[in-house]
């Protein structure tokens, strides 16, 4: 078991931040915490990195407890937290060559740890710039290699791809992905399209509390769907679909490609294709339309509060 959590609690003066939250992960591979701002993510991350001390529960890393033995837990953990740890008048060498030396990598591997981490974190060309000069993806590029370059277990990291622009958004995820088929990857983010993009599996935490925790999926499969994606070479008039039973409306999404709506209607897709076929509407395609993510993120918020 790489990462198990024991009824963790934390409370900021009367208020519980995060209660009972039980998390455990085994493997390689990315796993999302996913919530809405202020839900308990990143006051969770704290804990399980070693940052900040819980009122209640246990954390333990690969074995071991973490507040019986902080030291020998955290040397399997790397953090990446939303704001960057980087200090930015060091070169990115001196920085990387200061955080290996604080996760107590033994002084004749920091050498080559820091030469591999360079490489896999595609900064090799920006050895010798200082931080202060690079541009926000080689920060965050040097934000994950201090990260992993103690070869952790487990890499916590707290809304990674937050403030990326689109291109070195690309680049992170691709990077994100490589670390994870060496390392378990603990990846938070409220972005929906984020979590679905990179995770295989979720833990979803709304008002302090697990409110979800399966793979991503079940969450995709959530809400029932009630909508056909279809596209025709010769589709026909609106008025034409809506005659169909079971059919309660239609939005094109291009001249021959559009969403049906339906209702009640488990046959509904025979339903529209013996219409094609007796109307020669030349349909090409056919397909469930998964329920939109914010509406899942939605419906499981809205019953945690209940």
């Amino acid at each position: 078991m790489i990462l198990k959590t024991e009824n963790l609690s934390h409370k900021y003066s009367s208020t519980w931040a995060i209660r009972d939250i039980g998390i455990q992960i085994e493997g390689t591979g990315i796993i999302g915490l996913l919530g809405s701002n202020g839900a308990g993510k990143s006051t969770t991350m704290k804990i399980i990195c070693g940052t900040l001390n819980p009122t209640e529960g246990n954390v333990y890393i690969d074995g071991i407890d973490l507040r019986k033995s902080p030291e020998e837990a955290k040397k399997k953990i790397g953090y990446l937290p939303q704001t960057l740890p980087l200090y930015t008048d060091l070169t990115v060498d001196e920085y990387l060559m200061y955080s290996a030396e604080l996760r107590l990598v033994q002084k004749d591997k920091i050498k080559p740890a820091l030469e591999a981490v360079k490489e896999r974190c595609g900064i090799t060309q920006v050895s010798s710039r200082l931080i202060k000069n690079l541009s926000g993806g080689y920060r965050q590029r040097v934000g994950i290699a201090q990260a992993i370059i103690h070869k952790p277990k487990l890499v916590v990291m707290d809304e990674p791809t937050n403030g990326l622009d689109p291109n070195q958004l690309i680049e992170a995820r691709k990077l994100i992905k490589e670390i994870a088929a060496e390392h378990t990857v603990l990846l938070s983010s409220h972005v929906l399209s984020e979590v679905n993009l990179l995770c295989k599996e979720i833990v979803m935490i709304e008002s302090g509390r697990i409110v979800f925790s399966d793979s991503m999926e079940s969450f995709n499969n959530y809400i029932q769907t009630n909508a056909v994606v279809v596209s025709m070479e010769n589709p026909p008039a609106r008025e034409d679909l809506l005659k169909i039973r079971g059919i309660t409306g239609m939005e094109y999404m291009t001249e021959k490609r559009f969403r049906i709506y339906f209702e009640g209607e488990r046959e509904i897709t025979e339903k529209i294709i013996a219409a094609s076929v007796a109307g020669d509407w030349r349909l090409q395609e056919i397909s469930i339309d998964k329920g939109e993510l914010d509406d899942i993120f939605k419906k499981i918020s809205q019953q945690s509060t209940k």
